[in-house]
């Protein structure tokens, strides 16, 4: 059985992503396959793109039913974690319904361009099992326009003229909105912190 399975949704980070656990020591498959989904010990829904699209593959492929009834350790990266909310407002798209609240575009403010590309920091919000050892204040990447807003589930925030989640948390489902794959030592760490998660 491969430790991980990387829910192939089209997303153009998977490569990276995959070379990332590589260097963790751990086997990664990625599938579109529900069976192999409920069956493995921890799964990763990574994404790139908009939410309409992906939102449509995973109703396409059967999974957009099969994700909010997982019960092992769930990671969304990126787009995959705006997918876990209620509702995206990009595009208006109804999403995987698991956090109780609604995606929206970042605000374009003087000094803060969106798309928000590049490096920012993690400020903690609460106590985190993906965080853990992580020092607060870490720089980690991001590509994206749209963001989670703060809530019970968020673990950490980023500020870019205005703070959003960064870190989310409901159950046994997670989420980053930057790239761990792509973030250096931070990412690492937190890759391997959820690897850690049984």
């Amino acid at each position: 059985m491969t430790d991980v399975a990387i829910i192939d949704n089209g997303g153009a980070n998977i490569a990276s992503l995959r070379f990332a656990l590589d260097r963790l020591g751990v086997s990664s498959h990625v599938t579109a396959s529900a069976d192999e989904i409920r069956r493995a010990p921890r799964v990763i829904l990574p994404g790139v793109g908009a939410a309409a699209d992906a939102m449509d593959r995973l109703r396409a492929s059967g999974l957009a039913a099969v994700i909010p009834t997982l019960v092992q350790p769930v990671l969304g990266i990126c787009l995959g974690m705006q997918l876990l909310f209620v509702t995206s407002e990009e595009g208006e798209t109804g999403c995987l319904g698991i956090i109780p609240a609604r995606v929206t575009r970042l605000p374009a403010r003087q000094d803060f361009p969106v798309p928000h590309m590049g490096w920012n920091q993690l400020h903690p919000r609460a106590e985190s099992p993906l965080t853990r050892g992580l020092d607060a204040g870490a720089y980690v990447y991001f590509v994206h326009s749209y963001c989670a807003p703060v809530g019970t589930w968020t673990d950490a925030v980023t500020d870019y003229g205005g703070e959003f989640s960064a870190v989310v948390r409901h159950r046994n489902f997670m989420g980053t909105q930057f790239h761990p794959e792509r973030s250096s030592h931070p990412g690492h760490l937190v890759l391997a912190n959820f690897l850690e998660l049984t």
